[in-house]
């Protein structure tokens, strides 16, 4: 089926019981995973100074987030929109691309796929610990981090954008626009851990191009 990719997001806080999580508990999860992701992607690869970001805790480990009120707001804004089309199961795929900001080469591209189980949520939600989601995503957010061992140098000044694939029926936005993929020809792939809620499972990997 068609899909459609978009670039322009809230910082979700989970609210969890020792109940079954439910469809809008798994959003609240994978939406703040994102928002920590984001973050984490573009204070590694050095897309904007050290000096703009502040270090915080989440997940067991030292994570780094923009102070950047403009930055904030658009992380913000499509993070909102995306736990909204979790929780209509409308959502594929949010992927960050950074391209060189002098030509518009794309250099890397971040890849995450969602999956949707709705038999879970049609059984009442899922019945997984939220300390095993949560190890889950501290060894995606680490590996997310060590990226920097075996990923090219970016030399040059280098911009970024959100690209969020969702059904062809999804209703979006009307300051967003429809975007190009941005592949990278040729790209060598890596593939990082996954995680799942059971409602919604998060695949990663990571493309960047060779020089």
């Amino acid at each position: 089926p068609a899909k459609k990719s978009y670039g322009r997001i809230k910082n979700c806080a989970c609210t969890m019981s020792t109940q079954a999580i439910t469809l809008k508990g798994s959003a609240d999860i994978v939406a703040e995973f994102f928002d920590y992701a984001v973050n984490s992607i573009l204070y590694q690869r050095g897309i904007y100074p050290p000096e703009e970001f502040e270090r915080t805790k989440k997940y067991q480990l030292p994570l780094f987030i923009t102070k950047d009120r403009g930055l904030k707001n658009y992380i913000d804004q499509i993070v909102a929109q995306m736990r909204e089309w979790l929780i209509s199961c409308e959502v594929k795929k949010l992927v960050v691309v950074i391209t060189d900001a002098t030509n518009g080469d794309t250099k890397e591209r971040w890849n995450f796929d969602i999956e949707t189980d709705k038999q879970v949520i049609a059984a009442g939600g899922s019945d997984k610990p939220e300390s095993e989601i949560t190890a889950e995503i501290r060894h995606l957010i680490r590996q997310i981090t060590q990226c920097v061992t075996f990923l090219p140098l970016l030399e040059c000044p280098c911009t970024f954008d959100l690209l969020v694939y969702t059904d062809k029926d999804a209703v979006t936005p009307l300051k967003w626009e429809e975007s190009e993929a941005k592949y990278i020809a040729n790209a060598e792939d890596v593939r990082l851990r996954s995680f799942t809620t059971k409602i919604h499972k998060v695949d990663s990997l990571v493309s960047y191009k060779i020089d």
